[in-house]
């Protein structure tokens, strides 16, 4: 092996016998901590966040060592491309405006942002209604059902205004999709006294807070296991939601969680 890499014999039992270096040492020490915070994460976090979470706990380290660190060991958030599809986009533009375009945001309760996206159990279809606090980025609420409608997204509405405690002067936004749009959602924003807002005409970057909550559910939770049955899909949602909600770190809002940001708010 010596006459392999051209090396000497002493010069190679010189090298087996040296001690570690300090350095080798203190990179293994930080890649126990670097290790746990990902685990806990639920293997979601990038370096960037591990970074913030270290720091949050009192550890002094560079951001350039956590990402060196995270390379060299192969630890890297999970990550999936997802593409969505938008049924009903061009239908009913005219039937409600953008309320939020331009408006600032400074208090919770103010804008609320919903969607619906699709999950699978087995080879048949779910759909998950959302809404969210788009100022505190809580999740509110959370209805699924068998069928993609109104019915679906009501509930949802329903379940965070209860959470709530129907708060007043409140506007809700989705996407221009005739599951907001039609009288079944739509009636239940009347009855409350909430403004109904969409997105502009193919501006579907108007709820781009919850196509990243979208994202982060499927890319995080929903593609990395196989549902069967609905009360599994339901218990991972849940769980995922109290993760999201009281734990995961936003770097929006200043690398804690909503509920941490929102008890702030108070």
């Amino acid at each position: 092996m010596c006459e392999l890499h051209n090396v000497s014999t002493s010069g190679f039992y010189a090298w087996r016998n040296r001690p570690r270096s300090r350095r080798s040492v203190e990179d293994e020490h930080w890649l126990e901590h670097i290790t746990s915070v990902f685990n806990c994460s639920r293997q979601t976090y990038g370096s960037p966040r591990i970074f913030e979470a270290l720091k949050q706990q009192g550890h002094h380290i560079g951001k350039r060592r956590v990402e060196r660190l995270m390379r060299e060991n192969g630890i890297q958030a999970c990550m999936f491309h997802l593409h969505k599809r938008l049924p009903g986009l061009h239908k009913y533009f005219t039937k409600a405006d953008n309320q939020i375009h331009d408006l600032t945001l400074e208090r919770p309760d103010q804008v609320w942002v919903g969607d619906i996206t699709y999950l699978k159990v087995r080879d048949q279809w779910r759909y998950l209604a959302t809404v969210m606090d788009r100022y505190t980025r809580r999740i509110l609420s959370w209805s699924i059902g068998q069928e993609k409608g109104a019915a679906v997204t009501a509930k949802a509405l329903k379940q965070a205004l209860r959470t709530r405690d129907y708060p007043t002067d409140l506007i809700f936004h989705s996407d221009r999709g005739t599951e907001y749009l039609a009288a079944g959602h739509s009636d239940v924003l009347k009855r409350h006294a909430v403004r109904q807002s969409t997105n502009r005409p193919r501006r579907m970057t108007d709820n781009a807070y919850m196509e990243s909550w979208n994202k982060s559910l499927k890319s995080e939770m929903y593609l990395r296991e196989t549902f069967n049955d609905d009360r599994t899909l339901h218990k991972a949602i849940q769980s995922y939601v109290d993760f999201y909600n009281r734990d995961r770190l936003h770097s929006s809002l200043g690398y804690v969680s909503p509920m941490e940001f929102e008890a702030g708010c108070n």
